[in-house]
């Protein structure tokens, strides 16, 4: 449970810290003004907020690993949201991210 938890935040993070840096950049460079921007940056503190809950003790482990979290998350969020198309060493490098999230966060430790 503890594991499927830790998913969970990961992924309730990349939507915030994604879904603000868009926000942001929507305000930003498509002009869409401050309301945009300032829900950007509320995200991004939601996103802060929510990596502060992940079982683990270790700052840094956990970024290290949202890190590919982010990877994977941004290349979905393209797709979805900008239409983005990505290429095969697209998917393979998030794929790589995402094994690097497993090792850091989930192998067996003493």
């Amino acid at each position: 449970m503890t594991i499927i938890r830790s998913i969970l935040l990961f992924l309730v993070a990349a939507l915030a810290e994604i879904g603000g840096a868009w926000l942001i950049w929507q305000g930003v460079r498509e002009h869409r003004g401050l309301l945009w921007i300032g829900a950007g940056i509320a995200a991004l503190g939601a996103y802060g907020f929510v990596a502060t809950l992940q079982p683990d003790a270790n700052f840094g482990r956990i970024l290290a690993a949202y890190g590919g979290v982010f990877v994977a998350g941004s290349l979905g969020w393209a797709m979805v949201v900008d239409r983005f198309r990505p290429d095969r060493y697209d998917f393979i490098g998030a794929a790589v991210c995402l094994v690097g999230v497993v090792i850091i966060m989930y192998a067996p430790r003493h």
